[in-house]
């Protein structure tokens, strides 16, 4: 069984940061790509950074430049620092990771459960 556990959603000012953490924990054989996703209300879910086993990154383009994700593998954790926030920037946050467990021996995608961010003007 695998979780992903986020934190460090909130309130905060436009301009302001955030630093979201996604620590992922179970039977895990072997980590593959990472990312976050984030659900505005009345939208569909998008795709706002990946991050390889490699560290290759990639960003939705209104995020570029803003935001930074990285991931520690020795501790199962996968980041997303957010700077320069806009209240556009307000959704639902949510980590997936690629995950083979040793019970599966095949990769999955999994999913945390979403951290709100909510960004004032």
């Amino acid at each position: 069984q695998v979780q992903l556990v986020e934190s460090g959603g909130g309130l905060v000012q436009a301009g302001g940061s955030l630093r979201l953490s996604c620590a992922v924990s179970g039977s895990i054989f072997r980590l593959n790509s990472m990312g976050w996703y984030r659900q505005a209300p009345g939208k569909q879910r998008e795709l706002v950074a990946l991050i390889s086993a490699g560290v290759s990154t990639a960003y939705e383009d209104s995020v570029k430049g803003r935001f930074t994700i990285s991931r520690d593998n020795a501790k199962n954790t996968l980041y997303l620092q957010m700077n320069s926030l806009k209240p556009e920037d307000t959704a639902v946050y949510y980590c997936t990771a690629v995950i083979s467990t040793y019970d599966s021996g095949t990769y999955n995608k999994y999913w945390g459960q979403g951290t709100q961010v909510t960004v004032s003007s």
